[in-house]
């Protein structure tokens, strides 16, 4: 990623860069760690309404009773545990039930964010329409976020994965991933969840510490398995149908709703999913043994030395881990070298037991071909608000990229097709660069869709979302992650992003209706809106923008162009 244009040369910050790769979704962490934000806010929604905590907002788990407060007409419940602190002995250990408690819960805030490098508040056009929340840190992190109409009936349950690859991110980073707008106008139960990433999800101690930590390697994964479980046992007491439960996750969520469709653990635990802007991918066993080799080389302690490592305080570790990911071989991912340090992105591993099959990726998985599926992207996956180019830095970037003649085509084909836009917003669909790259994204949408569509099961619906904002003169276009404000329901909360103009109200409408008949039915069909799976051969996919409408594949000649 080049410097930025703008003064004193900084670079875009989602931690410093994120990056979304074209077969997986997945952001990568490059920061120095900075002092968090506003941790627990719990913002605003589009009708005037107060906050109590009468004793009505009070429901049983098997753990024993929470109290929530009500928002509005919304019952609301933060971080209720669904699993014990993960640090200490009970790191790189698959989760453990919560130990029950007697008296009630206070389920009033946000639990802690997995620990991770935090955001350097630089990146000030990008911080501005997308209003980070980088929230508190701590290793008891098994907590998820829940908000009900009601703590009776029997309604469609929508489990959220947060983005940040699998390195970073959390349930309530972005203000598009609060629940309560679903809840309010959709009739759903929404639920948002943190779980452990990076060395502590993802590092593979088992020759370190034995048997007993023989999932180590995958256990970010595990945390999401234990949290649907949580969700079978407990979410009839708060108004929901754990028979009805779909799982969607943007950029790495995507990536952990890819993986999760291939795990023999979560078979049956959900009954929809939805990837938005992400995908498969996946480490190989041998590279993921191979670098804890190298950290405990690094650190200079004994082979076996588990203990150490979990008494660690967790910011040592994490230098440690980065640290050693410079020290191994540069990798060759499906879009190219990985600039570093890092040289590695933390992911789930190809284990045989936990992850048998590299879901999406290879191909889709048999064990959930009866899931009906959503997949879709946003026209802007590559924005930048950093990055300034001219026209002929950006020609040159496709040219370095693609070659002398296609680098030329493609940008005189994305001029032609996109007319209205300017050279910036033109650059933030397709830049110098494989990895923040919108076509390329199209492209893995249509592949995996096609996956989905060849075991002839369950349907797959594919959707673009290409509605231009019309904050900062509209150059950031459809940026990554913007299409949550949307199908969240929350373009008040994000005004800074949305502008919440009537356009833009009308759309969220229309887009959280269709995400919410999905979790009902498999069906994401509204009346007036008619939204037909996908196939090969025509690629039908829903345009969301001012004028929604079924478009046979979207920028198909612009995407295949990448692949001639």
């Amino acid at each position: 990623m080049a410097k930025s244009d703008s003064p004193k040369g900084i670079r875009l910050s989602r931690r410093q860069a994120l990056m979304l790769s074209a077969t997986a979704g997945l952001g990568l962490a490059l920061g120095k760690p900075a002092h968090a934000s506003d941790s627990t806010k719990t913002g605003a929604h589009q009708e005037p309404g107060t906050v109590s905590t009468p004793s009505s907002a009070v429901a049983k788990t098997r753990y024993g009773k929470v109290r929530g407060f009500v928002d509005g007409d919304v019952f609301t419940f933060k971080g209720v545990p669904y699993g014990q602190n993960t640090g200490g002995e009970n790191r790189w250990l698959p989760a453990k039930p919560p130990v029950p408690w007697t008296d009630e819960y206070p389920a009033l805030i946000y639990g802690a964010n997995c620990p991770q490098t935090l955001h350097n508040w630089t990146a000030i056009e990008q911080t501005f329409i997308q209003d980070w929340d980088d929230g508190w840190q701590s290793e008891d992190m098994l907590k998820l976020n829940i908000w009900t109409p009601s703590l009776s009936g029997n309604r469609p349950v929508m489990f959220y994965i947060h983005g940040g690859g699998f390195q970073f991110g959390s349930a309530y980073e972005l203000p598009a991933q609060d629940g309560a707008q679903q809840a309010r106008h959709h009739d759903i139960v929404s639920i948002t969840v943190n779980h452990r990433l990076n060395g502590l999800g993802f590092l593979d101690v088992s020759e370190i510490g034995g048997a007993d930590y023989a999932d180590s390697v995958n256990v970010g994964m595990t945390d999401l398995v234990a949290a649907l479980q949580w969700v079978r046992e407990n979410i009839a007491n708060f108004g929901g149908n754990p028979d009805n439960v779909m799982i969607y996750g943007q950029s790495g969520g995507g990536g952990k709703v890819a993986a999760l469709m291939g795990m023999p653990s979560a078979k049956g635990l959900f009954h929809r999913a939805a990837i938005q802007s992400g995908g498969g991918f996946y480490g190989p066993s041998d590279e993921s043994k191979a670098f804890a080799r190298q950290l405990v080389k690094h650190l200079g302690i004994a082979p076996n030395d588990i203990a150490t490592l979990q008494k660690m305080d967790w910011a040592k570790l994490n230098a440690a881990t980065d640290a050693t990911q410079a020290e191994m071989p540069m990798r060759n991912l499906p879009f190219g070298p990985m600039p570093g340090p890092p040289t590695r992105f933390w992911m789930p591993t190809l284990d045989g037991k936990v992850i048998p099959v590299r879901s999406f990726q290879d191909g889709a998985p048999e064990i959930t071909k009866d899931v009906p599926m959503m997949i879709g992207s946003v026209s802007e996956e590559g924005n930048n608000m950093a990055s300034r180019p001219t026209e002929e830095q950006w020609r040159a970037g496709l040219v370095k990229m693609y070659g002398e003649a296609k680098g030329k085509t493609l940008a005189d084909a994305m001029k032609k097709a996109h007319p209205n836009k300017n050279i910036r917003t033109l650059s933030y669909m397709c830049g110098g660069g494989g990895i923040l790259n919108a076509l390329s994204v199209r492209n893995s949408v249509v592949n995996m869709a096609k996956m989905k569509h060849d075991l002839h099961a369950a349907p797959v619906y594919t959707y673009y979302f290409s509605w231009q904002t019309k904050i900062l003169d509209g150059v950031p276009g459809a940026w990554h992650t913007s299409d949550l404000q949307f199908c969240f329901d929350n373009t008040k909360r994000c005004e800074q992003g949305t502008g919440n103009t009537p356009e833009a109200q009308a759309l969220a409408k229309k887009m959280a209706t269709a995400w919410a008949n999905f979790a009902r039915t498999g069906n994401p069909s509204q009346p007036g809106l008619a939204w037909t799976p996908s196939d090969p051969e025509r690629n039908q996919t829903m345009v969301w923008n001012d004028d929604s409408r079924m478009v046979d594949d979207p920028e198909g000649e612009l995407r295949k162009i990448i692949l001639s």
